[in-house]
């Protein structure tokens, strides 16, 4: 750094995992076509943003590892993902994909990696790409997978009750080893108690 130089001001984010939080949740989406947004998330997406918060997604593929589809396949469904977001007025900062699997697979996609959700991998990327400020950003997903990687990311973990969120949130709760900071109906409703908490003085 120069002398006198500023340093660069870090950015909060809130992180999103894609199929069931952003997305309709499809299963293993092995064609772009299968991208469908939720109803209400380009409008959270928008509100974010226009918060001053960046949008950056970060989802597993582990149908990847599992030779359920090519890799070129999740940049396909990733750029559907960006185009629908776009007529509706919404920008995603970033996308994060992790396409590997601990135990199944071959070379090499067949790993135990630092990116795979639970581990935060993912999220601390972003942050050293993005300059992003950890301590004030947020996850939000449908998976106790999301939950986890925010508590080791040092972000604050919101649950959706879309895609896989009721299951969890209604017959799991009981074995859950980590904990939501807030449970939403959805992303829209996962924003604006976001955007709630940012207005609250302190």
């Amino acid at each position: 750094m120069n002398p006198g130089s500023a340093a660069p001001v870090r950015r909060p984010a809130v992180f999103l995992d894609r199929d069931g939080t952003v997305a309709e949740e499809v299963g293993y989406v092995n064609h772009a076509s299968r991208i469908r947004l939720l109803p209400r998330s380009a409008e959270a997406v928008k509100r974010l943003r226009s918060a001053g918060y960046l949008a950056v997604v970060v989802t597993n593929q582990a149908g990847v590892a599992r030779d359920y589809f090519e890799e070129r396949i999740v940049h396909q469904a990733n750029q559907r993902l960006v185009e629908l977001l776009s007529r509706e007025g919404a920008a995603l900062d970033a996308i994060y994909y992790c396409p590997h699997h601990p135990r199944e697979g071959e070379s090499p996609y067949r790993r135990d990696c630092q990116c795979r959700k639970p581990r935060p991998g993912m999220l601390h990327q972003a942050a050293q790409d993005l300059e992003i400020d950890l301590g004030g950003s947020y996850m939000v997903g449908d998976g106790m997978v999301d939950v986890g990687a925010a508590r080791a990311a040092g972000v604050v973990p919101i649950l959706v009750l879309t895609g896989y969120g009721r299951g969890h949130y209604e017959h799991r709760r009981s074995r859950w080893t980590v904990q939501p900071e807030h449970i939403a109906e959805d992303l829209f409703d996962a924003a604006e108690w976001i955007l709630q908490r940012k207005r609250r003085p302190e």
